[in-house]
C-alpha cells in the first residue's frame, strides 16, 4: 500500500468527494471551509447518567468505559465527555493525535472513512492496536441523505468491508459503531442499521474544527461548547493541523477543570476476531 498516495485536500464534512479519472488513486476532495455561521448550534442528544452506571473514580482525565449495544446505552453524567473523530485516518496528523490521547491516557473512537483506510491500513491498525475504537463513516464520504437507499446501504457497507479489511492483519475488525456523513440522515438508513445491530454514534458538542480559523480559537470554541453543555459526544476530524495542534492544550484544559474522557466499545464480540477498541472481560 505504500505505492498508494492519497491527496488530501481534506476540509471537512462539506461536499461529497471528487472522482478522478483513470488509473489515478482516489482522492478526496471536500468542499472548501466555511465560516461559522452566526447562532448555528447541535441539538443534544445523549441521556444523563442512570443510576446504575455510575463513574468509576480514576486519577487524571481518564473516565469509565461504556459497553455499547444501543445508543440508549450512552449515558453520561457531568463532565463526562466522548470525544470522536472522523474521516481518517490521514499521514502525519492522526498519529499526532494518537500521541496526544497517549500523553493523558485516553481513549477516543475513529469514524474512519473506507477511501483512507483502504490507502493507509497500517495507520488504521496503530489507532485499533493503540485500544482506541475504530467504527466506519461510509466508503467515501457520500451525503446519503441525498441517495437512495440501495444506494446509501452500499456506501455504509463498503466503509464497513474497507476499514475491516485494513485492520484483519491485526487480528482486529471495527466496532458496530457509525456516523453520518455531515450527519445527514433519514430515519429508514437509521431503521436499517438498528436492524443491523449498528450502532449510530451522534454528536452532542460540534468543534466545527472545520472552519477555517487558528488552532487558539479552535481550542477556546471547543472548550466553550463543551463547558457550557457540560457533557455529551464531541465531534472533531483527525485530517486538520489545527485540530492536531490544540488538542494537547485542549486535553489539559478539560483535566484542569475536572472533566473525564469516557471510552466507548462495543458490548459484543463474536466472529474469531477481537474487536477493535473492545478490551478483554477482567477475571472473576
Amino acid at each position: 500500500m505504500s505505492s498508494v498516495l492519497l491527496a488530501a485536500a481534506l476540509a471537512g464534512c462539506a461536499s461529497a468527494p471528487t472522482k478522478v479519472a483513470g488509473d489515478a488513486p482516489p482522492t478526496l476532495a471536500f468542499a472548501p471551509e466555511r465560516q461559522r455561521p452566526v447562532g448555528e448550534e447541535l441539538a443534544p442528544q445523549v441521556a444523563m447518567l442512570r443510576p446504575d452506571q455510575l463513574p468509576i473514580p480514576v486519577g487524571g482525565l481518564a473516565g469509565r468505559t461504556i459497553r455499547v449495544e444501543r445508543i440508549s446505552d450512552i449515558r453520561l453524567g457531568p463532565r463526562e465527555i466522548v470525544l470522536t473523530f472522523d474521516d481518517g485516518p490521514m499521514p502525519g496528523k492522526t498519529e499526532k493525535i494518537l500521541r496526544a490521547l497517549d500523553d493523558y491516557g485516553v481513549k477516543a473512537t475513529f469514524l474512519m472513512v473506507g477511501q483512507m483506510a483502504n490507502a493507509y491500513p497500517a495507520i488504521a491498525r496503530k489507532v485499533a492496536e493503540r485500544g482506541h475504537t475504530v467504527g466506519t463513516h461510509t466508503q467515501n464520504h457520500s451525503n446519503l441523505a441525498s441517495l437512495g437507499s440501495d444506494r446509501a446501504m452500499a456506501q455504509i457497507l463498503a466503509g464497513q468491508n474497507s476499514v475491516a479489511a485494513a485492520l484483519k492483519p491485526a487480528g482486529l475488525r471495527p466496532a458496530p459503531f457509525f456516523r453520518f456523513p455531515y450527519l445527514a440522515e433519514t430515519a429508514a438508513l437509521r431503521a436499517n442499521l438498528a436492524a443491523r445491530n449498528v450502532v449510530v454514534i451522534d454528536a452532542d458538542i460540534d468543534s466545527k474544527d472545520y472552519f477555517k480559523t487558528g488552532s487558539e480559537p479552535l481550542r477556546a470554541r471547543a472548550l466553550s461548547r463543551i463547558t457550557e453543555r457540560g457533557s455529551g459526544i464531541v465531534l472533531f476530524h483527525d485530517i486538520h493541523a489545527r485540530t492536531v495542534s490544540m488538542l494537547p492544550g485542549l486535553l489539559a484544559d478539560l483535566k484542569a477543570r475536572g472533566y473525564k474522557v469516557v471510552h466507548l466499545v462495543p458490548a459484543r464480540g463474536g466472529g474469531g476476531l477481537l474487536i477493535a477498541g473492545a478490551p478483554a472481560e477482567p477475571p472473576a
